[in-house]
């Protein structure tokens, strides 16, 4: 959702290390040992430029976790293990596995159209709900443009227009309307591309199926039943997380720009492809347990980590239904999903077998570095 990544100069990472950045384990002794290169990675996100990062490792031997930088620059305030904060496009796995739920219990088929449950929604331009099956949407092969490519959504959103807009409520029609301005990328299931309109369709989708928004359903089908307390839904409060740290962006690609706070902003802008709020913790309880089983049938898990290649040049790359595969530099390999909204970048990932995992944050949306903590973990 936010302006394209970039790595900052020294300027901001002298700026956050004069706020007090520093790294602080959750627990001494052996699990700092074992997770030494993580904390070294989320170290060095805040020399390069990151704000802040707070990360959480879970695996045989227990939990870690460590926080490096500034919560709010202005004050000086360190992260926060407890920080709560946006997972953008980590909501895409909530979503999809509400759609396999339902898949499971005979409501609907994941081969079924888009035009079936939305009809005359995604039509003129080129495209044809009737030729879109929903699986298409939760693998990125529909060929449905993203509209957070448009100009409009641009400039009013992920630009200057930002401080103007920053409060306005968009409703699912009005984004999948700004996509279909636009031909198709491609014709369905010939390629892929990363789209967040598909998501706002699934979500659309979901309320079509169970006459429930998908937030209710995400509500009371995941997050009450693994008590995940920290994670939410939010709508259209553009209240900031709380617990939680200040959000950061340049509202540009150039890497002079200035820094604005981004922490409060209307999250009804990202919708089903991107809105909730969730913290480490949680993100790794959910993943853990999906992987696991424990939300999906056999046959619905096994459609969920079937996937498609991304791009060609990056083999180690897969996208499944709303889960991404990714081979890391030693070959071992994660599944979960990144995240990126204004003034935050996530990444949840967790090994097949759930044994181990890392959720991690950064509250910048330009710098990186989750990457590169993720390597660290699992790779070390």
């Amino acid at each position: 959702m936010p302006p394209r990544r970039i790595r900052t100069a020294t300027t901001l990472a002298l700026v956050a290390m004069a706020a007090g950045a520093l790294v602080t384990p959750a627990v001494a002794g052996s699990a700092a040992d074992r997770h030494f290169p993580t904390r070294q990675a989320i170290e060095a996100a805040v020399r390069d430029g990151a704000p802040g990062v707070v990360a959480e490792a879970r695996d045989r031997n227990g939990r870690w976790s460590g926080t490096a930088g500034a919560g709010d620059l202005r004050s000086g305030r360190e992260r926060s293990p407890r920080d709560r904060y946006r997972v953008g496009s980590i909501t895409k796995t909530f979503v999809a596995t509400v759609l396999l739920q339902l898949e499971a219990e005979g409501r609907l088929s994941l081969d079924d159209t888009v035009e079936r449950w939305l009809p005359g929604t995604v039509h003129g331009n080129g495209h044809d709900g009737s030729r879109i099956t929903l699986r298409q949407l939760l693998n990125h092969t529909s060929g449905i443009s993203s509209y957070t490519r448009d100009g409009t959504f641009v400039e009013q959103v992920l630009r200057d227009g930002f401080f103007e807009h920053r409060y306005d409520t968009w409703t699912p029609r009005q984004l999948v309307d700004l996509a279909l301005r636009h031909p198709p990328d491609f014709a369905p299931g010939t390629d892929w591309k990363y789209s967040n309109t598909n998501y706002v369709l699934a979500g659309m989708t979901v309320e079509k199926v169970t006459g429930h928004s998908y937030a209710e359903e995400i509500e009371r089908r995941i997050l009450r039943p693994l008590r995940l307390r920290a994670t939410s839904v939010p709508g259209t409060d553009p209240r900031p997380p709380r617990p939680g740290s200040r959000a950061y962006s340049r509202l540009s690609d150039d890497p002079a720009a200035s820094l604005h706070d981004v922490s409060a902003v209307n999250p009804s802008m990202a919708g089903a492809a991107g809105e909730m709020i969730s913290d480490s913790a949680d993100l790794q309880r959910f993943y853990r347990t999906l992987l696991k089983g424990g939300l999906l049938p056999p046959r619905q898990l096994k459609e969920m980590t079937t996937t498609v290649a991304m791009d060609p040049r990056r083999p180690g790359r897969r996208y499944g239904l709303g889960l991404m595969r990714l081979e890391l530099s030693c070959g071992t390999a994660v599944w979960g999903h990144r995240g990126d909204v204004h003034g935050s970048s996530s990444q949840a990932l967790t090994t097949r077998d759930a044994l181990h995992s890392l959720a991690v944050n950064v509250n910048g949306d330009w710098s990186g570095g989750d990457l590169a903590v993720a390597e660290a973990e699992f790779c070390g």
